[in-house]
């Protein structure tokens, strides 16, 4: 537990739940997801899900976001009437002891970016 009222589990906790599908949901923009995610995540960006969340969760729900900041946001405002569990670290976290999924295309497009500034 993290926090009053607030479900967290760690990364390595989150892997070994991913092997059985969990709903995993990353409320990053989907620009920021569309980069790079935890493998079978599915994005909703925080605004989307704080508006309907009847729409996507059914069941525990895992949280991430990038570092587990605006998940635990997100857990605070849901934990009363939905079964939501934050992604201590978030993808970053996760990113540093396991496999992402990456977009090379859109991780090139960003270093091009980049190099023209």
């Amino acid at each position: 537990m993290f926090g009053k009222n607030i479900k967290s589990i760690t990364v390595q906790e989150l892997k070994i739940l991913n092997k059985k599908r969990p709903l995993i949901i990353d409320v990053r923009e989907e620009s920021e997801f569309e980069a790079m995610y935890i493998p079978n995540s599915t994005n909703i960006p925080l605004k989307t899900l704080l508006n309907s969340p009847e729409e996507f969760i059914t069941g525990t729900a895992y949280l991430v976001c990038a570092t587990g900041s605006r998940s635990k946001k997100a857990v605070k405002k849901l934990s009363k009437k939905f079964d939501v569990v934050n992604v201590l670290g978030g993808a970053k976290s996760y990113g540093q002891k396991f496999a992402l999924v990456r977009n090379m295309k859109i991780i090139e497009e960003k270093k091009k970016t980049k190099k023209k500034k």
